[in-house]
């Protein structure tokens, strides 16, 4: 099984933003600080917004912010919401029209079944905030702390 960009890119802008926990995060530093567009970042934005992962806020001054804790947050909430399909082979598809003949007591389709549940599984047991605790220097890697010695007033 393979995650699409959609899915990484959405893990990596809630640890951004997460890692910013006192600031709102603006779009165009999430994509500069990740090498992507901003287009495609904004694209992302919007499934996570509607499954209340990510709030964002308008305005001048607007960007956006975790919508709840960052350790309320699974890597299986953002893959649901992001990964269109879970078919790992043509008998879990939807629409339910296979030319196999053993498809309603096959053992590949059981074992597959297993596996998807236990990665799952796996991934309920992670949250944002391990992935950003797991990264000591993740603040400096993201500029995060370039950007808060510019916003911070001069003495």
């Amino acid at each position: 099984m393979r995650l699409t960009k959609q899915t990484n890119y959405a893990v990596r802008m809630l640890m951004y933003c997460a890692a910013n926990k006192d600031h709102l995060s603006r779009i165009p530093e999430i994509a500069k600080a990740y090498g992507v567009s901003e287009l495609f970042l904004f694209k992302i934005l919007q499934p996570l917004t509607k499954a209340g992962l990510v709030e964002t806020v308008r305005g001048r001054n607007g960007g956006v912010r975790l919508g709840r804790p960052a350790e309320k947050i699974s890597l299986f909430d953002v893959v649901k919401v992001t990964e269109d399909s879970f078919a790992m082979a043509e008998c879990f598809e939807d629409d339910g029209h296979v030319e196999c003949p053993l498809v309603d007591s096959c053992g590949l389709n059981s074992a597959l079944r297993k596996a998807l549940n236990a990665f799952f599984e796996v991934l309920m047991d992670y949250s944002i905030d391990d992935l950003v605790k797991a990264r000591p220097q993740i603040n400096f890697l993201l500029g995060l702390d370039d950007l808060k010695q510019v916003s911070a007033p001069a003495a």
